[in-house]
């Protein structure tokens, strides 16, 4: 039996309609628990989005996989603990998995920028000069380069405690990362509104290096609040300047993440 349970990392995952659309776009037929309290999350002592627990037929905790990844020593252990449960005829064979698009896993060897949120109460590594006006409408600049992992803001944006809000149309996100995916958690802060933005890699549009929310000169809408896979590249990996530029107001951006 497989049993789902969705802690809610960002504040609009804990709207249950964002939930169904997720689960229905993922395929995802297996039972979900709606975990908004942190009840279950508490009750395994959990610290990590995604975390994977293999229980056996005694309600025993015997893997745990915090994080992507290993999914092949995972699938072994479901195996063994099904023969051990006295089910015949399990095999040795994996499951093919063609993952596609965000689901895919991560490149590690060339995954040298960790996520990031951007509210004030968690992000690092801000740039803008002057910092942050926690809550505050403020036109902020953009250093002409930023270091690797760190990130800056240009335009009228509010710094909010769990993401930053646009309030006037052309604002920009510069971020300077090196690995192979670039994903950004976000959506729209009015609900069935949407914000269309442009992106660029090292001053250009990305080109066969776009994410599939992307087209190849870079352009894309936000029109629900989930992470969206602006860029994809082959290799070789190297530092690379980020940019997103909001051709609308009122986006909300909560996260980068890599991969």
């Amino acid at each position: 039996m497989v049993i789902g349970v969705h802690a809610p990392e960002f504040r609009f995952e804990k709207e249950v309609d964002n939930v169904r659309r997720a689960a229905k776009d993922m395929k995802i037929d297996f039972p979900i628990a709606i975990d908004n309290d942190y009840a279950i999350w508490r009750a395994f002592d959990n610290h990590y989005w995604p975390a994977l627990y293999v229980i056996d037929a005694q309600g025993r905790i015997r893997h745990h996989q915090f994080g992507e990844g290993e999914y092949e020593r995972s699938e072994r252990i479901i195996q063994q603990l099904l023969s051990e449960a006295g089910f015949s005829g399990i095999g040795d064979q994996l499951a093919a998995v063609d993952a596609r698009g965000v689901e895919a896993e991560a490149d590690w060897a060339d995954l040298k920028s960790p996520e990031n949120y951007l509210g004030h109460e968690r992000t690092e590594n801000f740039v803008s000069p002057g910092g942050a006006a926690v809550d505050k409408h403020r036109v902020y600049a953009a250093p002409a380069r930023v270091k690797l992992n760190d990130w800056a803001l240009s335009g009228d944006w509010t710094v909010k405690k769990d993401a930053v809000v646009l309030n006037k149309a052309n604002g920009r996100i510069a971020y300077r990362f090196h690995a192979r995916d670039l994903h950004l958690v976000m959506g729209p802060a009015v609900r069935g509104a949407s914000v269309r933005f442009r992106v660029l890699i090292d001053g250009q549009p990305p080109g066969a290096a776009h994410g599939i929310d992307v087209d190849d000169q870079g352009n894309g809408t936000v029109a629900e609040q989930r992470l969206y896979q602006l860029i994809r590249q082959s290799t070789p990996i190297a530092d690379r300047q980020f940019e997103i530029e909001f051709l609308d107001p009122g986006v909300e951006a909560f996260a980068f993440t890599f991969g």
